[in-house]
Formats: C-alpha cells, sequence, structure tokens
C-alpha cells in the first residue's frame, strides 16, 4: 500500500500530463492532417505554428456560454464534466512501469487495482451519459439526435471491446493491467490476440466517437449533433474529452497487446517504452482520421452487430479451447 502524500502526488501528476500532453496531440494531429492532406496546417501563431493550441483556449475561454430557452442549463453545465472526469478517472489505471522501476517504493501508475479492466469498462460506460445528457439537456432537436445517435453507437460497441479484452485477460489470468504487462515479459500478446487486437482498435474508433465513426458529430446532416448548442470552454470540454479518451484506448491497446512498459534497455526505460506505444496509438487514430470517410449510420450499426460481435465471440471461444488444451 502506498501512502497518501505518493497518491496525491500521483493525482497532480496524472492532471498536469493531461493538459500539457492535449495540447500538444491536438497540433499533432493539424500538422499531420495538414500533411496528409497536401497542405500546411496551423503555421501562423507562434514559430511553426506552435503557439495555435494555446491561441485556441484563449479564443474559446473568450466566448459566450449560452443555452437556448428551451434547455436545462445545469444539465448541460455537468455534462461535459461527466466526460471529462470519467476519461480522466481511467488514466489512473494505466501503468507506465513496475512498482520497482525507478528503485522507489512506489509504482509508476496511479492505482492497481485487481479489477483494472472492469473498472476500465465501468469509467467508460458512464462517459456516455455526458453525450446524451449534453444532447437530450440542451432542448435542440439536432442535438437530441447526435445524442441518440452516440447512444446507440456506444452501447453496440462496448460489448465488442469487452469481448476483445476479455481473450487477454483469459490468457494472462488477472484484471489487473500491471499482472497483464507482467505476462507479457516472454511474449506480446498481440500475437496469439491479434483477432482480439483488431476488433479492440476497430471498437475503440466507435467508442471514442473518431473519424470513420464520428456519426455523434455529423455536421453534414445533423448540424453539429450532441454539441450543437454548446460554446466557449463547455464545447472545448467536450472534445477535450474526447482526446483523453484517444489516449486511454491508446494506452489500454499498448498495455493489454502491445507488452506494455517491456522493452529493450535496462526497466528504467520502462515509461519511455509505454509512452512510445501509446503515442503510436495516437498517430493511428490520426492517420485513420485522414484515410477514411465517414460510415453511413446503417453501416455503423451493421458492422457492429454482425461483423464484430461475432468476431469477438468466436475469438473468445477459440482462446478458451486453446487454453484448456494446453
Amino acid at each position: 500500500m502506498e501512502s497518501t502524500l505518493v497518491m496525491i502526488v500521483k493525482s497532480i501528476v496524472i492532471f498536469a500530463f493531461i493538459l500539457q500532453i492535449v495540447p500538444i496531440i491536438l497540433l499533432a494531429e493539424r500538422k499531420l492532417l495538414g500533411r496528409f492532406q497536401s497542405r500546411i496546417g496551423p503555421n501562423r501563431v507562434g514559430p511553426k505554428g506552435l503557439l495555435q493550441p494555446l491561441a485556441d483556449v484563449f479564443k474559446l475561454l473568450s466566448k459566450e456560454a449560452s443555452a437556448p430557452a428551451t434547455a436545462v442549463p445545469w444539465m448541460m453545465a455537468i455534462a461535459p464534466v461527466i466526460s471529462i472526469v470519467t476519461a480522466v478517472a481511467t488514466l489512473a489505471i494505466i501503468p507506465f512501469g513496475p512498482f520497482d522501476a525507478w528503485g522507489g517504493e512506489f509504482g509508476l501508475y496511479g492505482i492497481d487495482v485487481p479489477i483494472a479492466l472492469l473498472y476500465f469498462f465501468a469509467f467508460g460506460s458512464l462517459g456516455f451519459y455526458g453525450l446524451v445528457l449534453g444532447g437530450w439537456a440542451s432542448g435542440s432537436k439536432y442535438s437530441f439526435l447526435g445524442a441518440m445517435r452516440a447512444a446507440a453507437q456506444l452501447i453496440s460497441y462496448e460489448v465488442a471491446l469487452g469481448l476483445s479484452l476479455l481473450g487477454v485477460a483469459m490468457t494472462a489470468g488477472s484484471l489487473s493491467l500491471v499482472d497483464i504487462v507482467e505476462a507479457q515479459d516472454g511474449m506480446w500478446y498481440v500475437v496469439p490476440q491479434f483477432v482480439g487486437f483488431c476488433i479492440f482498435m476497430v471498437a475503440g474508433f466507435a467508442e471514442t466517437a473518431r473519424a470513420p465513426f464520428d456519426l455523434p458529430e455529423g455536421d453534414a446532416e445533423i448540424v453539429g449533433g450532441y454539441n450543437t448548442e454548446y460554446g466557449g470552454m463547455r464545447f472545448g470540454s467536450f472534445f477535450m474529452a474526447e482526446y483523453i479518451e484517444v489516449i486511454v484506448i491508446s494506452a489500454i491497446a499498448a498495455a493489454c497487446f502491445l507488452g506494455g512498459w517491456h522493452g529493450p534497455g535496462p526497466v528504467a526505460l520502462a515509461p519511455l517504452w509505454m509512452f512510445l506505444k501509446l503515442m503510436a496509438g495516437v498517430f493511428f487514430f490520426i492517420w485513420i482520421r485522414a484515410s477514411l470517410p465517414r460510415l453511413r449510420y446503417d453501416q455503423l450499426m451493421s458492422f457492429g452487430w454482425k461483423v464484430l460481435l461475432p468476431l469477438a465471440t468466436l475469438n473468445v471461444l477459440v482462446t478458451a479451447f486453446v487454453l484448456v488444451a494446453t
């Protein structure tokens, strides 16, 4: 058990990490999208556009946070808070190194709970209430349609997401992310669980509502989706939560399938390897956004229920058969 002071310091470090890394990822995404699409990207604010995220924050802070006459203002206010809090809370279980990686009496993670995967699913499920509440409380038909899309999409793909990690938990014999990473010392689970890895990444795109699964934010057909009536930092908070969720999905994929902190060199380099794998996942999210167009809604739902779910179930059954047979 770690002391209260250590836990407080870890909490501060997690929040500081998020506040620093989200603007950097936002700038990197805009720069990379520019390169992918043969344009320049942000290059006006600061040297080579490096201060663009700061300008975006000041712009959002200066905008008015209004609400329609038909809205429920206090519900509109807490909706983005729910999205951010649930996303940040999930970061507490991400392991960046073993307990004694740097020789101290602390682990390079927020908390190590024996039900870490269930913790991840619990807060992921709660996060969807932020989108639904924001759309419904706005009192707008366009926002309500976006909220209903978010509800159907997230519920549909959470089933496949859970089944994709069930094979990992069965192979490692634990739900703790620290135990799962330690079990990959000899071989990363992306090899025996490659199908599960592919399912997890596809479902992760749907869970974060990122392209090509960004139907809750369908600007062409529902104006802007669940965030149509939001302005200022409340609007920015939804997108901050989205980028935090991208980090969370990338980190879970790195821990469960890509060996987590394992890599060449001494154990002191464990956080570096975990961070590089995490950023590779974030880059993959950006790459897919630049490459694929948005799906139709019927294609989204059909793919989730008719393809991903049967495939994830089959992967679990094969994994169980192999474990019993060996």
